[in-house]
This record gives structure tokens, sequence and C-alpha cells, in this order.
């Protein structure tokens, strides 16, 4: 018995591939193993698939809420996964910038600087692959 919907699992899949790089991704599935496979398909399904499936909310501004909650939590890990997503869904450096500036409101300065400093990683690394 599967732990999702097929359906939503492919659908989910495309929007990952989308924003986070088919690479990536495509790793993060190829690796997973018997302890996080069913977690990698679940997570592809539900928050892909659903959380991200439908077309009310755009991607972009979904990204650009993820980076204000993600910076939120503090899991700069995540963070800088989806600092990345959030260029390829067309968030420019300076809504980046404006997103950090509200999580230095209300998270504080310290969860703003860390932040900065992954953004700044991203955009450099972001910018040389471009060049």
């Amino acid at each position: 018995m599967s732990l999702f919907d097929e359906d939503l699992f492919l659908k989910g899949l495309e929007q990952r591939k989308s924003t986070l790089g088919a690479e990536y991704v495509e790793n993060n599935l190829k690796n997973a193993d018997w302890l996080t496979q069913p977690f990698q398909e679940a997570m592809t399904a539900w928050c892909w698939g659903f959380g991200w499936g439908d077309d009310v909310i755009d991607p972009k501004t979904r990204s650009m809420m993820n980076l204000s909650m993600i910076g939120a939590l503090g899991k700069m890990h995540e963070w800088e996964i989806h600092c990345r997503g959030a260029l390829n869904n067309g968030v420019s450096h300076e809504e980046i910038r404006a997103i950090i500036h509200v999580v230095g409101i209300y998270c504080g300065v310290p969860q703003a600087l860390e932040c900065f400093r992954v953004a700044r990683k991203v955009i450099e690394e972001t910018s040389t692959d471009s060049a």
C-alpha cells in the first residue's frame, strides 16, 4: 500500500525539480535509503504536490514565503536550498534582501546576519555559474 497518491507525487516531483533543480532532486531520491526513501516520497507528494501543486499562489510568492518562514525557524541548510530555488523562481536579489530585513525585524539581528551570510554565498555561486 502506497503512503501517497502517485499523481500527487508526480506533480510534486515536477514542481520540486523546477524549483530546486533536477540534479539536486534526482540525487536526493537516488541517495535515499530504507530509512529516508518513504519520507522523500511522501514529502515530494505532500509538500511539493499538495503544498505547491495548485495555482492559487505562484511559485515566486511561495519561494518568498518559504524564505521568510525557514529564515524565522533558523534552518539555514534548508534556507540555502530554498534561496537557490527562490532565484530559480524569479525572486530578485533585492527581494531577498527585503525578506531578510523582515526576518531581522521579527526574528532578530543575529538571524538576519545568518540569512545575509547564506544569501551572499548563494548569490556569488549562482552569479559565477551564469558567467
